[in-house]
């Protein structure tokens, strides 16, 4: 009898896209991150590629990649975060996959997943198959393989949807045990009730088809995620190994889990997931393996059928995602979630709605609207103008501009149409929560791309139909009050995007072409007019999406006034002539300071768009602030120096006499002092001014002034790893930077060390690890000790690492 253990992390987050800028804008509960998927990225998807291994003296023996030994399976949606924000933490989670085949007999890790975690069964079949096929060509895409297994959003399962998986090759997928209905051994006639999650199963489907399932371990999957398993990796590896019985065959232990497990919901969690693995295999404990290699290893010789609309998260099915079941994450005493039912029956409307107004105006163009639809991943995948131009070119007649415009607004329609099922909207304590109000967005998305495609009138029956969800929150009344107060406002058409453009272009070096999110603007006739504190822009802008294709004129005349004031104008249609007439008398005014005309002219076009600062975007206005703020802080920074240097001797004096201190002088001073140590980790390009430093410390002990360590910890992490970043480039082409970045990088680590900050040394860490363990023998003797030196003092066993010839044992 052999023994094997797999373990599976579902990674995944929520689409937190604006809906018509297709980025995330800041979330401040994320600080000092930017947003939650920069955060958690931080905290878990990087971690888990890159996790330390430690001995019993707590010093690390290995660096490994968690996904190369783990079955996991990433949203198609986060991928693509990943991918441009992180592209490191990227690579590192695709290339896992191809280091796991060579541990997993050519069988690599990572499962493909329906394409953006709607849930199946609610879903119609035409649903499915596209949530299938765009999810194993996103895979396809990424890993350069073919997917063999399929995790489905919330494990939530027919079997219309395992027909599906069925349809487009798939061998298996993942369910947790209580979806089990009942099993039997192939062949035989009788059943038995439950779920042996030992081994795998085959379940046989009406259609003549079939698909292989596997159950994890339910209470073992539930001690990871909620009971503190993962504080103890030794513990962690003892626990698996104790669900092993004394069968004479083959059996396979399996947990599966929210990968967001193994490190932001459980601190380290990825180094605990790191040592069991280590432990398992260095003391035979078991075979690690994956639920590809598996499967073909022990072929089921039972067969299995399921509960009919059954997930891993809601003991009623999938009433969480359609009704009041109970099944919710805390909320307040009296809160309900009656709102669930009017929420999927108004979206359940729009969707066939959407569905006719789709195949009337595409039926117009292509044969097979959904066949085409299923296609359309192609240019989600990869936007590139030449992609897009193939794909219309080979999927239609020669079309015109205009026509090119209404066939990507109707893909994006459906695009939307399935964003709009993602099953976070549904799964927490109330209707104005973010998640539901992300998937409202994506339905008022939907909604604008198909009413300005058709006469189909849509918004007013859908908030109609929203005013039944009541809000748990009185003052928020219906579903309908917060479509139109959270998620209307957040609307954009091509003309408030060159609004942002208008504004951006007050400041921007080069303003004749700037990108605002997923849209181009090229301004002609562009002029911009400073004076002191006040600037001036008017200009003609052409607006164009890269994702519709949508493209639009506008003219505007910007305004900026000092601080945050700015009042703009624009026109979506006016003749050159009067524009050019209207543009030269506010010129003429605002060159003479004649602010009350410039104002006076603008009233002369009140049916025009006005804006104002508070019409931006929030990353832009955090832009803008900043820009505005960048001189007045340089100039806060100078005076309080001065202040300091004219009274930094009487302060020392009244200290070693044991005087009272001024507060706001020693406040001053305080402020002087973290300035210079931020300024010391922003302003320096190869090497960190160790002079400087030593003094900034010095005070900083001399005075007990209290740092904000949050911050600077943040700061000088980012800085020393860019630095340090540069070393594989330098110890074999500049041995004396090499030996004076490394000197540089542990002086800087010993000296804030000695007032409490302590950047995070992960990414530092990988650089110095990667060379002490490929230790380049052209490298000079003098930099090979140094290596080692830096190496012990950022907690590397160094000894252990040179000397081994296989992985570490722990």
């Amino acid at each position: 009898m052999k023994k094997y253990i797999c373990v599976h992390g579902h990674f995944y987050q929520p689409p937190r896209e604006n809906a018509w800028l297709e980025k995330i804008e800041y979330q401040e509960s994320a600080t000092p991150y930017h947003d939650w998927n920069e955060r958690i990225t931080q905290e878990c998807y990087g971690p888990n590629a890159v996790s330390r291994i430690l001995n019993d003296e707590r010093r690390i023996v290995d660096i490994v990649n968690n996904y190369a030994r783990m079955s996991y399976n990433f949203g198609s949606t986060l991928l693509s975060w990943l991918e441009v924000h992180r592209p490191k933490t990227y690579q590192r989670i695709i290339d896992s996959d191809k280091e796991s085949m060579t541990h997993f007999g050519g069988h690599g890790s990572a499962m493909a997943q329906v394409y953006n975690h709607i849930i199946m069964p609610l879903a119609n079949r035409r649903d499915k198959e596209t949530q299938v096929i765009w999810g194993l060509r996103d895979f396809e895409k990424r890993f350069d393989r073919k997917a063999e297994g399929m995790w489905l959003a919330e494990t939530a399962v027919d079997t219309e949807t395992l027909e599906v998986l069925a349809e487009q090759g798939l061998k298996f997928t993942v369910l947790a045990p209580r979806q089990a209905k009942q099993y039997r051994l192939i062949g035989e006639s009788e059943w038995t009730e439950g779920i042996d999650s030992k081994m795998p199963y085959l379940c046989k489907l009406p259609s003549g088809k079939q698909i292989n399932l596997f159950f994890y371990d339910g209470d073992r999957s539930q001690a990871v995620a909620f009971k503190g398993l993962l504080k103890d990796g030794k513990e962690f590896a003892a626990y698996l190994y104790a669900a092993f019985d004394s069968r004479t065959e083959n059996q396979l232990v399996h947990i599966a889990t929210d990968g967001e497990s193994y490190g932001h919901h459980h601190r380290n969690g990825d180094m605990a997931l790191a040592y069991c693995m280590r432990f398992i295999e260095s003391n035979d404990l078991a075979t690690i393996t994956n639920y590809s290699q598996y499967l073909e290893l022990e072929p089921p010789k039972y067969e299995v059928v399921i509960h009919e609309n059954s997930s891993w998260s809601c003991v009623h099915g999938v009433e969480r995602w359609r009704a009041d079941c109970g099944c919710s994450s805390g909320g307040k005493p009296g809160w309900n979630q009656q709102w669930r039912v009017p929420l999927r029956e108004s979206l359940d409307w729009l969707r066939d709605e959407l569905a006719k107004l789709y195949e009337e105006s595409m039926g117009a163009y292509h044969k097979d609207p959904w066949k085409l639809r299923n296609e359309y991943i192609e240019i989600i995948l990869d936007r590139k103008k030449e992609r897009v131009d193939n794909f219309l070119k080979n999927n239609f007649a020669e079309l015109v501009p205009r026509e090119r415009t209404h066939v990507m607004r109707l893909l994006e329609m459906q695009r939307h149409e399935l964003l709009m099922y993602t099953s976070c909207g549904w799964f927490f304590d109330e209707i104005s929560g973010i998640e539901t109000i992300q998937i409202l967005q994506y339905a008022s998305r939907a909604i604008q791309l198909g009413e300005g495609e058709s006469d189909y009138e849509l918004e007013g029956k859908f908030e109609e139909m929203l005013s039944v969800a009541k809000s748990n929150i009185p003052e928020l009344g219906s579903g309908k009050d917060v479509y139109i107060k959270k998620v209307k406002p957040s609307k954009l058409s091509l003309t408030q995007i060159g609004m942002h453009y208008a504004v951006s272009s007050l400041f921007a070096e080069d303003p004749d072409e700037i990108s605002v999110f997923n849209y181009s603007c090229k301004s002609t006739d562009f002029r911009r007019i400073v004076q002191g504190t006040q600037r001036l822009a008017v200009g003609r802008t052409h607006v164009n999406s890269r994702v519709t294709l949508s493209n639009k004129d506008f003219s505007f005349v910007v305004l900026y006034m000092g601080q945050h004031h700015l009042v703009g104008i624009a026109f979506e249609q006016i003749p050159v002539d009067e524009f050019k007439e209207f543009t030269d008398n506010v010129i003429i005014a605002f060159q003479e300071s004649n602010l009350s005309e410039v104002f006076d002219l603008f009233k002369r076009y009140p049916e025009n768009r006005s804006f104002s600062f508070f019409d931006m975007f929030k990353d832009e206005q955090i832009k803008m602030l900043n820009h505005i703020l960048d001189s007045s802080l340089d100039l806060a920074s100078s005076s309080y120096k001065k202040i300091n240097d004219r009274n930094y001797n009487l302060l020392n004096v009244m200290k070693s006499t044991h005087l009272h201190l001024p507060p706001m002088l020693v406040r001053n001073l305080e402020l002087v002092v973290n300035n210079e140590l931020r300024s010391l980790f922003t302003d320096c390009i190869d090497k960190v001014d160790i002079s400087g430093l030593k003094r900034v410390v010095g005070e900083i002990k001399k005075w007990d002034f209290k740092m904000d360590h949050a911050e600077l910890n943040f700061l000088c992490a980012q800085t020393l790893d860019d630095m340090l970043s540069r070393l594989g480039t330098l110890t074999n082409g500049n041995a004396d930077k090499a030996r004076e970045l490394l000197k540089n990088t542990q002086e800087a680590l010993e000296l804030l060390a000695k007032v409490g900050i302590k950047p995070d040394l992960n990414e530092i860490q990988d650089v110095i690890f990667t060379h002490l363990v490929d230790l380049d023998p052209e490298i000079p003797v003098d930099i090979k000790e140094q290596l080692k030196s830096f190496g012990a003092y950022i907690n590397f066993d160094v000894d252990l690492i040179l000397n081994r010839k296989q992985p570490a044992s722990v």
